[in-house]
């Protein structure tokens, strides 16, 4: 537990950053419209972000609700827009209709970032068979993160799965960090810290009034505090 833990912040604009920044965030995800869980914001958004703050950003890429992949060639269009503007991490995951990866879907995208570092995120929870995603995407150029509840309904529920999945860290397909996210709350934290994961992710949680109110570096800070400052 010496190691500072990791915390996310979901930013939807530049208010959101400076104040998670403020607050002690490590890192914003950057998305827009909440009531489709997270689409990709527009360059412009990106752009004003990234000048407003310091901290690493990464930026979703996804068109729609849901978790298939849409058009694949206006996203990959978008990853390079958003990389010739400066973005240099990333947020995706698609799934087809077996609740599979979609392998092709991903590999194209990950073509288009070149290298950059990304998370998968929740489409995992998702999944008909979270241990065969992992393996199925075992090797991916980049892949670092996964961004998972251990339920589709939320940690509370994945607790378990999450716990079982840390203790399997440095098999292929677990190497990379557990980013826990998704109904995630502060009573969590201890049992998850002393498994050893050590990244999280809040989005609602940093918004004590709302989806329709900014962040609350107050928020932010009460997490951090909790976390850690090491």
């Amino acid at each position: 537990m010496s190691q500072r833990a990791v915390l996310e912040v979901i930013a939807l604009d530049v208010e959101d950053a400076v104040a998670a920044q403020a607050g002690g965030a490590d890192r914003l995800e950057l998305v827009t419209d909440m009531a489709a869980d997270g689409l990709t914001p527009t360059v412009a958004t990106f752009a004003g972000i990234r000048a407003a703050v310091d901290i690493p950003l990464r930026v979703m890429l996804r068109l729609a609700d849901g978790f298939a992949v849409g058009d694949v060639d206006r996203l990959v269009g978008m990853a390079g827009e958003l990389r010739a503007a400066g973005a240099e991490e990333f947020v995706l995951g698609f799934l087809g209709p077996d609740g599979a990866v979609d392998l092709d879907a991903v590999e194209r995208v990950v073509a288009a970032l070149d290298g950059c570092r990304w998370t998968f995120h929740r489409a995992i929870d998702r999944a008909a068979d979270r241990d065969a995603l992992r393996k199925q995407l075992y090797g991916m150029p980049g892949l670092d993160t996964y961004l998972t509840a251990g339920a589709a309904t939320g940690v509370e529920e994945g607790l378990p799965t999450l716990l079982a999945e840390a203790r399997r860290g440095g098999e292929p397909g677990y190497e990379q960090t557990i980013l826990v996210g998704g109904g995630l709350r502060l009573e969590h934290v201890a049992e998850l810290r002393s498994a050893g994961i050590d990244a999280f992710h809040i989005g609602g949680a940093a918004r004590p009034e709302g989806w329709g109110e900014p962040v609350s570096a107050g928020a932010v800070g009460e997490w951090r505090g909790v976390l850690g400052r090491g």
